[in-house]
């Protein structure tokens, strides 16, 4: 039929109307080719839009602004009787010492509004760092040392271009005066800039320069161990027993519908659960990794037993027929055999679902890990919270320092998110078989 001469062929293959048909579907084809591919683009731009959006908003938190001052230690302040008890040295008054530090820089400083305001380009944090200084080397007090220490956040700000000069001196944070003493301490090279490791160090705080996701990101690590230690074996089990010894009847039917239903159930109908239960009725600690993690286990095992499922379904009957033809029970079946099979489409599965997991925000709201934790968690039952959660709080923050602290720890957890699709995308290469 194909070797047919166009004067072979029947009447109507020739005739004007089927080949008014036939470039009419050829253009058809190539209009839905083109609004595929347009699709794509769009949709990679807008990808690439926020992703450039976030980056060009965060990279800045990865730094931090930093004031070298010239430091006395001063005895009179520190440890007046001499005695160097740990305990006064642990109570002293470093404040002052950082405040006389910027006396000597800026002695023409006298007024109590402008004093005022050359003590706040340095972070609260400094006296922190001084008392650091002298509990490890007592032998420091009475010298006079230049330590570098945190910059205030608006002097941060203002150092990585976030604040302009050439505006009105109502319309920004920092006075022309400010902006007077800023210069006189970068061209002194008293100001410098260096990474920011107390961002993946710290915890939170109320003061944007000191402010890290340490404890977000331990309060998420413990989070997603308990929803793992709870979900992964459950959810196997019951795919094990639903595809190898479950009876089809009704009952089963019903228990198949409701979980397909249930990973279709929004996430915060499951905060509410875990409200119900964990608090209301266990009573377990509120804003606790462990009560997160168990919430997060309720929504994360329908997508296992449903990815383990079809994993275990994927087995060939060959193999279970073999196995029984051996003398193999349907346990040792199921266990030795059609297990270690469906292993790595399990494990994708359960990467994937702790993936949702890590970046769920509206359950854990639910169940009050929305609180204010500064310390970084010891253990599941310590008051913690999460890295999503710690974005929610940040963005919600009225300094401009917030932002970039924002963005810097949605790029943090886009790069979890993505080191852990990839671990699933790899495991399924690498120990995916094809029957």
């Amino acid at each position: 039929m194909t070797d047919m001469s166009p004067s072979e062929r029947p009447k109507g293959w020739a005739s004007e109307e089927f080949v008014n048909n036939l470039a009419k579907r050829q253009r058809s084809e190539k209009r839905f080719r083109r609004m595929g591919l347009g699709a794509i683009v769009i949709a990679l731009a807008l990808l690439a839009t926020l992703l450039v959006s976030i980056i060009g908003r965060g990279y800045t938190a990865f730094i931090q602004t930093y004031i070298t001052l010239d430091i006395t230690f001063s005895e009179e302040i520190i440890d007046k009787k001499g005695t160097r008890d740990p305990v006064d040295l642990r109570a002293a008054s470093y404040g002052n010492l950082v405040r006389e530090a910027l006396r000597k820089e800026f002695p023409d400083v006298t007024q109590r509004r402008e004093l005022r305001q050359l003590f706040g380009l340095v972070s609260k944090d400094a006296a922190r760092q001084l008392r650091i200084m002298v509990e490890k080397d007592p032998e420091i007090i009475g010298k006079t040392v230049p330590v570098t220490v945190l910059a205030s956040d608006d002097v941060d700000m203002f150092n990585k271009g976030y604040i302009p000069r050439d505006v009105v001196q109502d319309d920004r944070r920092v006075k022309d005066n400010e902006i007077k003493w800023i210069d006189s301490l970068e061209a002194a090279g008293d100001i410098s800039t260096q990474f920011n490791s107390r961002f993946f160090t710290g915890g939170d705080s109320r003061e944007p320069e000191m402010a890290g996701i340490a404890g977000a990101m331990v309060g998420s690590l413990y989070t997603l161990l308990v929803t793992f230690i709870i979900s992964f074996p459950i959810g196997v089990m019951s795919a094990i027993y639903l595809e190898e010894f479950a009876p089809r009847n009704k009952l089963t039917d019903l228990i198949e519908v409701n979980i397909n239903n249930l990973a279709a159930v929004p996430s915060i109908v499951f905060g509410l659960l875990g409200l119900a239960i964990f608090l209301n009725v266990a009573h377990l600690p509120r804003s606790a990794p462990i009560v997160g993690g168990l919430t997060l286990a309720l929504m994360t095992l329908p997508t296992i037993i449903i990815a383990a499922r079809a994993s275990i379904r994927a087995v060939p009957d060959s193999i279970r027929n073999a196995a029984l033809g051996l003398g193999a029970s349907r346990q040792q079946t199921a266990f030795h055999h059609v297990l270690p099979l469906s292993m790595p489409g399990i494990l994708t599965g359960t990467i994937i679902g702790l993936s949702q997991a890590l970046g769920e925000t509206a359950p854990l709201l639910m169940i009050g890990m929305v609180a204010f934790i500064a310390d970084i968690p010891g253990g599941a039952f310590d008051p913690a919270t999460v890295l999503p959660v710690q974005i929610f709080l940040w963005a919600d923050s009225p300094e401009r320092a917030f932002v970039e602290k924002t963005s810097g720890a949605i790029m943090v957890l886009l790069a979890f998110l993505v080191f852990m699709n990839a671990l699933a995308v790899l495991l399924r290469k690498k120990f995916e078989r094809r029957w």
